[in-house]
């Protein structure tokens, strides 16, 4: 097992992270385009909450087919933090830890912690992920700038 971990200073409150990050459509911003994830269930007004399991088509950089992902969510809450067991058959183990902390009235120190377990194939894995939870944390940043929804 690997373990990847990133944090950053985002320029947002926690409840604002907060907000965002319960819906399905921010992971998909920012998971773009080195991550696809398409609802098995064509449902894409899902909204995370802890009990719930969902299934995903997932693409490699938008285009290569990975199999279904399934996120089941442990724990979601503002106090609590947020906790995925994510699997599908090219890696048995994906637990991702996603922590804020306020550091002041506008700023957020946001860090995801990833557990990695793919077999003979967890370093490449690995090294995907760290470039993966870099490029999500600065489409974080970019989208906590807009003034727009996703």
């Amino acid at each position: 097992m690997m373990t990847v971990r990133k944090s950053s200073v985002f320029p947002a409150t926690e409840q604002e992270i907060y907000r965002k990050l319960q819906k399905l459509k921010t992971l998909q911003y920012i998971a773009y385009p080195f991550a696809t994830f398409e609802p098995v269930n064509g449902d894409n007004q899902l909204v995370w909450s802890a009990g719930t399991v969902s299934s995903f088509k997932f693409k490699l950089f938008g285009w290569i087919p990975f199999g279904v992902h399934a996120i089941k969510v442990i724990r979601f809450g503002l106090e609590e933090g947020i906790l995925t067991s994510e699997t599908n058959k090219h890696v048995a183990v994906w637990n991702h830890e996603i922590t804020l902390e306020k550091l002041d009235e506008n700023t957020t120190r946001y860090t995801d912690v990833v557990k990695i377990d793919a077999g003979w194939k967890t370093v490449l894995v690995y090294l995907w992920a760290v470039c993966f939870y870099k490029h999500r944390q600065k489409k974080w940043i970019k989208l906590l700038r807009k003034t727009e929804e996703v």
